[in-house]
């Protein structure tokens, strides 16, 4: 059998009102300031320790772990996580071509870093790095352009408003 919905106990507006009146809508945020400052600190911590398992894991080459290995491992970690957060920091702040420039030379100098410690050469290590930059760069320049988030919140040159 078909039964009637209920009607919606929520009253309608008048026919005046303008769509100019009604917010954006926004994703609704599931956590609070505190969850998202603690994230702020654990996100490049999390990928700083992977970045340095990884660095010692390359440098050691199957061989034994030894102290000299984790102690560069935990270097790896401490500098690869301060440059992390200071990007994440500094970044938004930037134009939108010089972010998408600080990014992918980051991606690119950190990856070629790590390809350098399995005993490639020089030359090898730095095409890689610079191939992985350009195309970070380009991803980047294309989210900081098209997105309108990133677009909405710029003068006319590009900088953030505010």
């Amino acid at each position: 059998m078909a039964h009637a919905a209920p009607a919606s106990r929520t009253p309608h507006p008048p026919a005046t009102t303008s769509r100019a009146f009604v917010p954006a809508h926004r994703p609704p945020d599931l956590f609070d300031r505190r969850v998202h400052r603690l994230g702020r600190l654990a996100v490049p911590l999390a990928i700083g320790l992977l970045y340095g398992y990884w660095a010692a894991a390359n440098r050691r080459q199957g061989g034994p772990i030894t102290g000299w290995n984790l102690l560069f491992g935990f270097a790896c970690t401490i500098v690869f996580t301060v440059l992390c957060s200071a990007l994440f920091v500094m970044t938004p702040r930037l134009r939108r071509g010089a972010h998408a420039v600080v990014w992918g030379a980051f991606t690119g100098i950190t990856l070629g870093f790590l390809y350098i410690q399995t005993n490639v050469s020089v030359l090898h290590a730095a095409g890689l790095a610079l191939v992985v930059a350009l195309a970070v760069f380009l991803f980047d320049f294309y989210r900081y352009s098209t997105f309108s988030h990133y677009a909405a919140h710029e003068d006319g040159e590009g900088r953030p408003a505010g």
